[in-house]
């Protein structure tokens, strides 16, 4: 079986300003998806939310881009849409940017991470087992440095050193400022990894689509590098991605691919998407209730039967003694940069601002500006 693993998320309304999506919410999209299940459309589906986005997690034999599927999440992310402003919540329909995607709804405002597989449960995946990573208040580049510590830094990995993956990994990056379509480059790990360095450092432009196993031919890893600001032309949001991640056998271990969020490394994102702040790893269905607007990222772990449908519990990884010590760390970060204010690197550069309103204010400033008229030299007595 040719098995889908769709993840599509959108923030389209929250409680009491950017926290968290309503109860009813929640549960118009989980009816939903439960008729979808009950039809056939999709063989299993989850709903969770991080921050104020709330994520269907999907598998179907449809392939991805498959716009039943697309069209479904889209809907339904309508009839959320639609109980969010009968309460009267903020930000109701924030990520639909376009009134009817004819297809997929890529480029339409919601983050889209899909990937596909032959599953059969034998061969080199005689079990299948996969993590989906959804963060709140960043961009897709926040992926950037955990997902190359994973899949290309045997300090991080150590599996990398074993038969399986010693062939290493090829990334699939994604030029994320080129609106004209995806502009994407191929590079392989460990034989480019400076390369593949040197594009990753810049989180606001470059992003990981894709990770696939050299060895195997099988993708590992699917990001979704889509930018909201280059859909919309202006701020709507931030970008909040998602991440599908398989993992064991012939890819990294869980543990191998969370352990470099134990940094909580600095991304741009918080409040109004223009800042510079640490990311939290946090428990499913965690509101942004905490002080400053904190960039926070979830992990869910599934098990998949012979049928295609999800194990019958699930392993939430970040909720575990164990990460808050992370956490602590993340928000001593937080204070710490966040007492800079407004100046130098607190902030994202003029160009990456997000939010409209700053440049606007510039542009204004900027128009006010006069060469300075120079004085006539004084004759010399």
């Amino acid at each position: 079986m040719k098995l889908t693993i769709s993840v599509i998320k959108a923030d389209i309304g929250s409680v009491g300003g950017h926290t968290k999506p309503s109860a009813r919410m929640m549960a118009a999209v989980e009816g939903e998806v439960a008729k979808a299940i009950d039809n056939g459309l999709l063989i299993d589906g989850f709903v969770r939310h991080t921050g104020d986005d709330i994520a269907i997690i999907m598998t179907h034999t449809r392939g991805e881009g498959s716009s039943e599927v697309h069209q479904f999440a889209w809907k339904t992310f309508l009839a959320a849409t639609a109980v969010a402003k009968t309460s009267g919540l903020y930000g109701a329909g924030q990520d639909l940017l376009v009134d009817a995607p004819s297809g997929n709804v890529r480029g339409a405002g919601p983050g889209v991470a899909e990937l596909s597989f032959d599953h059969s449960l034998s061969g080199a995946r005689p079990a299948e087992s996969f993590m989906v990573f959804a963060a709140d208040k960043c961009g897709p580049g926040a992926y950037n440095l955990p997902l190359y510590l994973a899949f290309a830094d045997p300090m991080y990995c150590a599996g990398l050193m074993l038969p399986p993956m010693i062939k290493g990994f090829r990334f699939h990056i994604i030029d994320m400022d080129n609106t004209a379509g995806d502009s994407v480059i191929e590079l392989d790990a460990p034989a480019d990894g400076y390369h593949i360095a040197a594009l990753l450092r810049d989180n606001e432009r470059f992003g990981i689509d894709r990770i696939v196993s050299k060895t195997y031919d099988e993708v590992a890893v699917a990001v979704s590098a889509q930018r909201l600001h280059s859909i919309a032309g202006k701020y709507t949001g931030k970008d909040d991605p998602v991440a599908i991640v398989r993992n064991q056998g012939i890819f990294a271990a869980p543990e191998e691919i969370i352990s470099p969020f134990v940094k909580a490394h600095f991304v741009g994102g918080d409040a109004r998407g223009s800042h510079v702040m640490p990311l939290m790893p946090v428990p499913l269905n965690t509101p942004v209730t905490g002080m400053y607007c904190l960039p926070i990222v979830s992990c869910v772990g599934f098990s998949i039967d012979r049928d295609g449908k999800f194990s019958e519990s699930y392993a939430d990884f970040f909720d575990n003694l164990a990460w808050d010590e992370v956490r602590q760390r993340a928000q001593r970060k937080a204070i710490e940069m966040r007492s800079q204010g407004w100046s130098g690197a607190a902030m994202l550069p003029y160009s990456e601002l997000e939010y409209g309103g700053f440049r606007d204010t510039v542009s204004g400033l900027l128009k006010r500006f006069r060469l300075r008229e120079e004085s006539e030299p004084q004759a010399a007595e």
